[in-house]
């Protein structure tokens, strides 16, 4: 126990420091472009410049710091003695056509490590062999069930209702057919649920197939950018965004709130704001894993995060009135106000801030300091990479992609959800999509 707290202490000032040493530098690089007082657009690029660089820091800051603190809140609870409850759980698992994952992720949950749980598969109305594949699995294993149960295709909101709707158990545990949870998973997610201010447990997603530069560069992202979040949003009890890979729930709780809404594109991020606006308490479990295919082709990467982005503004319209004024409470005020920031605002400040900096450095005639000011901010991503993937013990081999994640990866994924905010606001129609499945569980 002392060794990890020494241990993240380290990082954690080394992290901080880094970060610190780096904006003060990209400011006095911003310092020495030659500002004219009448040359109003160059001192209205330079200001700009300034309000990223201060956002930049802060964010970084509050990351890395509530975290941390979320980090020891978590290893000192672990080390406390104390009889578990764990009551049966129903696994709910949503599949529509997913014949070439589904027997992976089954096969995944007969080996989770608890006393009783019951996997309950929801066929919404698969045209493939999905069906044919958890038939010949059902059955009972122990204390562990399969079942499976068939409807009409009706999304995966409503196929999650009919299990929620059939669930044998107090609680629920939602997953995506193309994820496998690890074995301890629902022991470490189970016993939040001793608080009975918590209403539901977030886990820690990490991408599985990491066999080419598109699924590296996600796998650094779910670790860096949305883990070292949701690790911070922990210490606060107020999780925005539950995973659909792996998301624990009150039953009575979900039918109270009518379960999940059929009227977005992100029906997890939707049922989240729900839980959260209702006063509930929403928790982060770093050891509640659940390794998932990501997309392997960069144009399924961009409508996966089109779908993500649309969604979660659509999730967000439907309580604009709470993104105003803290009615729920100030954390879930604050983490709803951080999903508009993420989703929108932080993708525009990163894009426009890059672009300024590139025109104003070639307007004042120093080109060198784009390389400068690229180098600067690679070595926060390098610093964040290396803090996160400490942190979670992952594989080393991923801070090197930390030098192209955020001029090509972060780019890439930012200009997808500008371009997704502009048509959602302009209303342009959409369809769900389908996501091809290489089969990697």
């Amino acid at each position: 126990m002392n060794s990890h707290r020494s241990r993240y202490w380290i990082a954690l000032l080394i992290g901080l420091t880094t970060v610190t040493v780096a904006v003060i530098s990209l400011a006095k690089l911003l310092a020495r472009v030659e500002v004219i007082t009448d040359d109003w657009a160059l001192f209205i690029a330079v200001s700009l410049l300034l309000i990223f660089l201060i956002l930049l820091a802060i964010r970084y800051f509050v990351l890395m710091w509530l975290g941390f603190l979320h980090h020891m809140e978590e290893q000192t609870a672990a080390d406390l003695p104390h009889d578990a409850i764990l009551p049966p759980v129903t696994i709910i698992v949503p599949a529509y056509n997913e014949g070439a994952v589904i027997e992976g992720a089954i096969r995944s949950l007969l080996e989770v490590d608890y006393p009783a749980a019951e996997i309950l598969v929801v066929d919404d109305g698969s045209t493939d062999n999905t069906r044919e594949v958890v038939s010949a699995l059902e059955g009972r294993y122990g204390d562990l069930t399969v079942r499976l149960v068939g409807k009409v295709n009706g999304g995966k909101a409503s196929a999650l209702n009919v299990g929620i709707a059939l669930a044998r158990h107090q609680f629920v545990l939602c997953m995506d057919a193309d994820s496998r949870l690890t074995k301890g998973t629902l022991r470490a997610a189970m016993r939040h649920f001793e608080d009975e201010r918590v209403g539901a447990v977030a886990g820690n997603v990490k991408v599985v197939n990491r066999n080419n530069l598109w699924t590296r560069l996600q796998a650094l992202e779910y670790i860096e950018g949305l883990n070292m979040a949701r690790r911070a949003q922990g210490y606060m009890r107020s999780v925005n965004i539950i995973p659909g890979p792996i998301g624990v729930f009150r039953r009575d709780l979900l039918h109270k709130l009518g379960g999940f809404d059929t009227d977005t594109f992100a029906e997890d991020a939707d049922l989240t704001l729900k839980v959260l606006t209702a006063g509930w308490h929403i928790v982060y479990e770093e050891a509640a894993q659940a390794w998932t295919e990501a997309p392997e082709k960069l144009l399924d990467l961009l409508k996966q995060r089109y779908r993500w982005t649309r969604g979660i503004l659509q999730a967000l319209r439907k309580r604009s009135d709470s993104l105003m004024l803290p009615r729920h409470g100030f954390g879930p005020w604050i983490s709803l106000n951080l999903m508009l920031f993420e989703a929108v605002i932080w993708p525009t400040v990163n894009i426009v801030g890059n672009g300024l900096f590139a025109i104003l450095a070639l307007r004042a005639g120093s080109g060198e300091f784009i390389l400068y000011w690229w180098t600067l901010l690679t070595l926060l991503d390098v610093v964040a990479a290396v803090y996160t993937i400490a942190m979670e013990e992952e594989e080393l081999r991923l801070v090197p992609y930390a030098v192209i994640y955020r001029f090509f990866f972060i780019i890439v994924i930012d200009v997808a959800k500008m371009l997704a905010t502009v048509e959602e606001l302009l209303g342009v129609r959409m369809s769900w999509g389908k996501l091809e499945r290489a089969g990697r569980i």
